[in-house]
């Protein structure tokens, strides 16, 4: 039997805290979103918000409750989305932010067996929990995202299998709101694509070159048909700088004075009175000299 392709899961929006994270996602696509739960693994805890057609978007962020330390593990393995990255944390102080994707693998595929067969390809594979749902999760050892020859930066998707028959989201209220498109945009474009390709999950995601860092760009249709974008490459924030910049020395620029014109009618009125007073004869001028002695 042949295993289904990769079907897009969700969509990872990390913020500071869950609260700055569901905030950001009211404003952006005006709905609320549901009460998630913690990972008691990775010392997380998220919010979720369904999307039309099966898959959703999560808010992630470092849960403040839960303990560093645990006696039964020592040794505690790094937050999953490099949540305990501090130039990812440096970055999250601007807002939160879509900053990764999950595919999730269909059975007869085993998420576990797959792994096993190709490690260099597929990261580790991590038995998570929360609430009543449990699935397997390829997180690397490190907690950053997943990378092939060294390049992710979390356009490459990490691969969920969850063990119940009934997603999850399909329990989430409906929203009525649709992902549009997803667009991946890397400086290293083609090893991403090779990925890609080899994962099974080209038709999820379009990936483009980009000069600047690594990004996700997503659109959102909302029921009112308007669409709403999130995330922003390196491109699109110098083009609209650039646009301020030449707006800003536009109106600095003092309004230029345009010169009346004159009226050809009145350019032709202009010549006949010089030419009158040029034609007036001498003889004229002393009949006019003599009647003014006469009066005297």
């Amino acid at each position: 039997m042949t295993a289904p392709p990769l079907q897009l899961d969700h969509l990872v929006i990390a913020a500071r805290t869950l609260e700055e994270g569901a905030s950001f996602v009211a404003a952006k696509l005006g709905v609320q979103t549901s009460e998630g739960g913690a990972h008691p693994l990775m010392r997380t805890h998220n919010r979720l918000l369904n999307l039309w057609g099966g898959a959703y978007l999560e808010v992630i962020a470092i849960d403040p409750t839960a303990a560093n330390t645990d006696s039964s593990r020592p040794l505690l393995r790094p937050r999953l989305f490099a949540l305990d990255d501090p130039a990812f944390l440096k970055r999250l102080e601007t807002g939160p932010q879509l900053v990764h994707w999950v595919a999730r693998v269909e059975r007869p595929k085993v998420l576990t067996r797959w792994q096993a067969q190709y490690p260099e390809r597929i990261a580790s594979v991590v038995a998570m929990s929360r609430g009543a749902n449990s699935w397997n999760l390829t997180v690397p050892h490190d907690g950053s995202f997943p990378a092939w020859q060294g390049s992710g930066d979390g356009v490459l998707p990490s691969l969920i299998q969850w063990d119940t028959t009934r997603h999850p989201g399909a329990s989430l209220p409906e929203t009525g709101i649709a992902l549009k498109s997803l667009t991946g945009f890397h400086p290293r474009a083609h090893v991403l694509l090779e990925q890609m390709a080899w994962l099974g999950a080209s038709h999820l995601m379009n990936v483009e070159v980009t000069e600047g860092a690594p990004v996700l760009v997503a659109q959102f249709e909302l029921p009112d048909g308007s669409i709403v974008t999130m995330g922003e490459t390196s491109e699109t924030i110098e083009a609209a700088a650039q646009a301020a910049r030449q707006a800003e020395l536009a109106a600095a620029k003092p309004a230029r004075k345009r010169a009346k014109s004159r009226k050809p009618e009145d350019v032709i009125e202009t010549a006949d009175i010089a030419e009158t007073a040029a034609d007036s004869s001498p003889d004229e001028a002393v009949q006019q000299d003599d009647g003014q002695q006469d009066e005297r």
